[in-house]
C-alpha cells in the first residue's frame, strides 16, 4: 500500500473525530476536533464550552463562534499542535501512526473540505499533510532515542 485515502476503518484513528483526549492550551478535550474548534476564538467561556463537546458538536458550534482575527494565519500550526499531542499523549495511537510507513496520507472527504482534505479528487490536504509531518517527527525523535541510548553506558576498558 503506498497510500491512504481517508481516515476510515482501520485508519479511523486518523481522523480528528476519534475520541482520544487531547490538552491544548492548558484545557483538556475528548478530540483533536474539539479542541480545534475551541481554538477558533479568543473568548475564554466560548474556548471552555468545547470540553464536553462531540467532535460533532464541536465542528457545528464552531462554526458559530467569533472567529479570532489571526485565525488563517494560526490555524496550521494549532491544528499540527493539537495533532502532536493526540500522538504522543496515547502511544498506542502514536505506534499506529508509525506502522503507517511512509504512505501518503490523504483526508479524502466527502463534506467539500478542500483544506483539510481532498473532495472529488481536489484539495489541499493539510490535515494529510499535518500527520505525516507529525510522523515524521515522531519517527527522528524515536530514531534519535535509539541511537544515543547504547553511548550512555560507559565503556569499561
Amino acid at each position: 500500500m503506498d497510500e491512504i485515502k481517508g481516515f476510515f476503518g482501520d485508519f479511523r484513528f486518523l481522523s480528528n473525530f476519534w475520541l482520544a483526549a487531547v490538552v491544548y492550551k492548558g484545557t483538556a478535550f475528548p478530540s483533536t476536533e474539539a479542541a480545534y474548534q475551541a481554538a477558533k476564538t479568543l473568548d475564554p467561556e466560548e474556548f471552555k464550552s468545547f470540553r464536553v463537546l462531540s467532535p460533532c458538536q464541536a465542528k457545528h458550534v464552531g462554526h458559530k463562534v467569533k472567529l479570532r482575527p489571526d485565525w488563517d494565519e494560526v490555524r496550521l500550526q494549532v491544528m499540527y499542535d493539537i495533532c502532536l499531542d493526540k500522538f504522543t499523549r496515547h502511544i498506542h495511537l502514536q505506534e499506529l501512526l508509525l506502522m503507517t510507513g511512509d504512505v501518503y496520507l490523504e483526508e479524502t472527504n466527502t463534506w467539500n473540505d478542500t483544506f483539510w482534505g481532498v473532495f472529488n479528487g481536489e484539495g489541499e490536504n493539510n490535515l494529510g499533510k499535518t500527520l505525516m509531518r507529525i510522523r515524521d517527527h515522531l519517527r527522528a525523535r524515536q530514531e534519535e532515542h535509539s541511537f544515543s541510548a547504547p553511548f550512555n553506558d560507559p565503556i569499561d576498558w
